[in-house]
């Protein structure tokens, strides 16, 4: 197939086709969503044309995929990567809409505009996933990030959704500056913004040395730092995810996250190869302190949204070991990871929400007390997702492989990885602590006997669930068809940013 010339707008329409369709369409639902007063039955109408754009959406990107298509070098990435980054962004969109449409009915949510805003926050990301240039990038983290605050904020009767609202807009306004000056450092010192440019006059030029290029670099990881909730840029998830509606907490800890990590390896493998020694040593410490703090801290929790918070936390660090090797076969692993966590993190949510009391969404661990007495089906459900999360082989379905595949990665990298590999095998086994206690909560305490029992799940939240949990165990016994996909989901990368990597680890090696 004719790569896309991306200086011909036509064609750089065609390559920008999954992304139209997503914000046209979600264009055409704030207008209907606006035009009628809120109502229960309007709000659900509005969510199923959501799940309807997005599903179309991702036909489009589908369609892309089979068709291979690719692209010249410009500031679009048209490339597998991306694609498999949006049926990612784009399954977690649909689960969130799912999930959304009944428990804003449940937690006194009528705001149909809700589910547009869901809309309008992938396609920033689906932006993100993208970007071959800073600017565009950060234009679609702003674009992501609004419409996530006004998310968190949603329910406007809750004391704690609005703390956490406000917390999450101070703090994501005080990331996108940390991102925005690394940018214009980056600028200063090569005199581009465009990736592939960046890696090729760090060779011509020698700007390697250049304080401003290091500073860069600096603020750049501080700023991606936040948007995946790293150790110590974390403190603002644990009571935004609290706070937020349980669908939209799903949404931040799975899709925002698969998002940012997506666009964080795009920026470390496409610009910053040649300056591995630079970065490894502040990413792999990144990594560490984010894989402990996140899983230690967890054992102390009672609360199963703040538990999921801090269990995202350690996820992060695990996909932090992904990108410091550098490697192709890096990406990969992170998409294969990022897809088993996100289903996983729905099938959660989805059982958060389906124990959920009318108006309320705090949901404490001894809440799911005798679960497997009241509602089997819920318990092991939740046991699945809870061993998938853990890493656990066979009953954990895919989420063994997808730690196995980084271990694997970061072991056999040309430069292993061998300290990353050892923390995160150790941290796993202290997450242990916390994902079985749910389970022991379950299935060997006795229920409450004056609990309120919750109302009936959803058909929709039902079959969140069971999708997610067949695609988890499925996963976990055939995981090679997703692998083999996965494995051709790479980054579109020049031949200088591969050259610089290859000197850099030549004189390493040495």
């Amino acid at each position: 197939m004719q790569p896309l010339d991306l200086s011909v707008p036509a064609q750089l329409m065609t390559a920008l086709g999954p992304d139209l369709v997503l914000i046209g369409g979600a264009m055409i639902l704030l207008l209907w969503a606006a035009w009628r007063p809120d109502s229960a039955a309007h709000q659900r109408a509005v969510a199923l044309a959501s799940i309807v754009v997005a599903i179309a959406a991702g036909g489009v990107v589908w369609m892309y995929l089979l068709k291979g298509y690719t692209a010249t070098i410009g500031p679009v990435a048209v490339d597998n990567f991306r694609w498999m980054a949006d049926l990612i962004i784009l399954t977690g969109t649909v689960f969130a809409i799912a999930l959304a449409r009944e428990d804003n009915d449940r937690q006194g949510v009528g705001i149909a505009e809700s589910h547009v805003l869901i809309l309008l926050a992938s396609s920033g990301m689906m932006l993100l996933v993208a970007a071959r240039d800073l600017m565009i990038l950060f234009i679609a983290v702003e674009l992501m990030s609004i419409a996530v605050y006004a998310l968190a904020g949603l329910n406007r009767r809750s004391a704690r959704g609005a703390e956490g609202a406000l917390k999450y807009f101070l703090l994501g306004a005080f990331s996108s500056a940390f991102l925005l000056y690394g940018i214009a450092l980056m600028y200063g010192a090569t005199g581009t913004m465009n990736l592939g440019e960046i890696a090729h006059r760090y060779l011509a030029a020698g700007v390697g040395s250049s304080p401003m290029f290091l500073a860069g670099i600096g603020l750049l990881l501080v700023g991606f730092g936040f948007k995946v909730a790293a150790v110590p840029f974390h403190m603002w998830a644990p009571d935004v995810y609290d706070g937020a509606p349980s669908p939209v907490t799903g949404y931040m800890a799975a899709t925002v996250k698969a998002a940012a990590f997506a666009a964080f390896l795009r920026v470390w493998i496409e610009a910053l190869p040649g300056a591995y020694q630079s970065w490894h040593t502040a990413l792999a410490a990144l990594a560490i302190v984010t894989m402990i703090a996140g899983n230690a801290v967890g054992l102390a929790q009672k609360n199963l949204k703040r538990l999921l918070a801090y269990s995202s936390i350690g996820h992060a660090g695990y996909l932090l070991v992904a990108i410091a090797p550098a490697t192709l076969p890096g990406a990969s692993a992170m998409l294969f990871y990022l897809f088993v966590y996100t289903l996983a993190t729905f099938g959660a949510f989805a059982v958060v929400v389906a124990v959920s009391k009318k108006d309320s969404s705090v949901v404490m661990i001894d809440d799911l007390a005798g679960l497997w007495a009241t509602r089997p089906w819920l318990a092991v459900s939740m046991a699945v997702i809870m061993l998938s999360l853990l890493g656990f082989p066979v009953f954990g379905g895919a989420g063994f492989v997808a730690k196995w595949y980084i271990l694997q990665v970061a072991l056999q990298a040309r430069l292993p990885q061998t300290l990353l590999a050892i923390v995160l095998v150790l941290t796993t086994v202290v997450s242990a602590g916390y994902y079985l206690n749910v389970i022991m909560v379950m299935f060997m305490r006795s229920p409450a006997d004056k609990a309120e029992p919750a109302p009936p799940a959803s058909a929709l939240t039902r079959l969140v669930l069971a999708v997610t949990v067949a695609g988890i165990l499925v996963l976990g016994v055939y995981p090679n068809w997703f692998q083999r996909v996965a494995s051709k989901g790479l980054p579109q990368v020049e031949e200088s940013s591969i050259v610089g990597f290859q000197r850099v680890l030549d004189r390493l090696g040495r």
